[in-house]
């Protein structure tokens, strides 16, 4: 079930050049159809056999940007490119790399988002800093692709201001890159995260509910 009243709140409360991204993951396409009459354009989904059903039914709203942010797996690379206007979740050289190749064989030009592991946590994936730094020449070498910006998600235990600062320091990554972006912060971090210097926000639960499925 969507929630209209705190979409318009947390949306009426972004910084100008903080945009929303609604994570529809787990949530049936009427409750994204519902948004989307609110006005919100970008749905976020992570998996791809979910994602394809919603995009399906929902094929008359042509204005929808869609974004995949899960763990992308190599062998479905080319139908996350197919279906998807950006990823969020690149985090590894290899498979930027790949998402290169494939991308000039489709003739798409994905928008990406390179995932940056700022602290040790052995439940999420990514870059780490010294080794984005090392290989910034060869990424940005790339073709095919539309280098946006950083993604990164904390540690689950850390504290409010250990976030604050995490996410601070994804912002200040990201200027020393010269990328305009950073999606970072979820329905329990969002605030720390524009304090930080979000440009994205993923926010499902406090704009959906419960997940449905």
């Amino acid at each position: 079930m969507t929630c209209p009243n705190q979409f318009k709140i947390i949306k009426d409360s972004l910084p100008l050049g903080v945009s929303l991204l609604a994570v529809s993951k787990g949530h049936h396409q009427e409750s994204i159809r519902k948004l989307s009459s609110y006005g919100q354009l970008d749905f976020g989904e992570s998996r791809l056999q979910d994602a394809i059903p919603k995009k399906i039914d929902l094929n008359d709203l042509k204005q929808l940007r869609w974004h995949f942010v899960g763990t992308l797996q190599k062998n479905k690379v080319r139908r996350v490119i197919q279906e998807f206007d950006f990823i969020h979740s690149v985090d590894s050289l290899p498979l930027l790399e790949r998402i290169s190749r494939i991308s000039e064989e489709e003739q798409k030009t994905p928008s990406i988002f390179l995932q940056v592991k700022f602290r040790d946590d052995p439940n999420k994936g990514g870059l780490l800093k010294q080794d984005l730094l090392k290989s910034w020449s060869k990424i940005i070498s790339f073709s095919n692709i539309n280098l946006l910006g950083l993604m990164t998600i904390p540690p689950i235990a850390l504290n409010s201001y250990e976030r604050k600062e995490l996410f601070c320091e994804c912002r200040r990554l990201a200027n020393h890159l010269e990328l305009k972006d950073c999606s970072m912060g979820m329905s329990n971090d969002w605030q720390e995260a524009i304090e930080g210097g979000a440009s994205w926000i993923r926010l499902g639960s406090l704009l959906f509910g419960k997940r449905q499925t």
